[in-house]
């Protein structure tokens, strides 16, 4: 590996780096699908709805800095940004979040320009993922022992519903979470339900049984 010597130039010293990166983002991504319980749930009910996922289909990528993940519909594909997760726990939980999108993209039709329909699937991953879990909360700032989790999940629907192209501006993105916020909070499909672990942070996300839940994405 290059990354730094004698004769190296800037550009392929960011070369190399990227292609170091990329490999450990690859390893780390194999192994969780094969050993995390969450990201292994995920990808069992993900195949018994019809959308199986190979790991062909969850790919490693350099990303600008704003993000660690990604969800596209048409392929039907996973982005993890390469270089951007500080744990494999973080990885873990960038997993679970992205293929909640895809669960709900595959189960319910999702049309991501539809506003309510975005903001429920966001309200879902960052409830069930593990990215609103209280060390992950202390990373950004954020310190409260009052309802975290529930405001969390709510901060970071809204940041995404914003992102959107067909969202005009954050206000409107406040007012449609909270206007889907009821039925998809309490939505855990494919999870039995909310597991928060606050004072500790296992080396594996949540490992949920599966279950049937009666409220709707829309």
């Amino acid at each position: 590996m290059l990354i730094t010597g004698l004769g190296v130039t800037e550009e392929e010293r960011l070369a190399d780096l990227r292609r170091h990166q990329t490999r450990n983002c690859e390893t780390t991504k194999e192994y969780l699908m094969s050993y995390s319980p969450a990201v292994v749930f995920m990808l069992k009910h993900l195949k018994e709805i019809g959308c199986e996922v190979p790991a062909s289909n969850i790919l490693c990528a350099p990303c600008d800095l704003t993000r660690v993940g990604g969800f596209s519909p048409d392929p039907g594909a996973v982005v993890l940004c390469a270089g951007q997760f500080f744990s494999q726990s973080h990885m873990e939980q960038t997993m679970v979040h992205e293929l909640m999108h895809m669960y709900d993209h595959c189960r319910f039709k999702v049309d991501w320009s539809n506003l309510r329909h975005h903001a429920c699937s966001e309200i879902r991953a960052n409830n069930l993922s593990g990215d609103c879990r209280y060390t992950r909360e202390l990373r950004r700032g954020f310190v409260s022992f009052t309802k975290q989790h529930q405001a969390c999940v709510r901060r970071q629907s809204v940041i995404s519903v914003a992102s959107n192209p067909a969202c005009p501006d954050v206000e409107t993105a406040e007012k449609v979470v909270n206007e889907v916020w009821e039925s998809c909070s309490s939505d855990t499909r494919p999870f039995d339900e909310v597991r928060l672990i606050f004072l500790s942070e296992p080396s594996y996300g949540f490992s949920w049984p599966s279950c049937r839940y009666t409220s709707t994405i829309l």
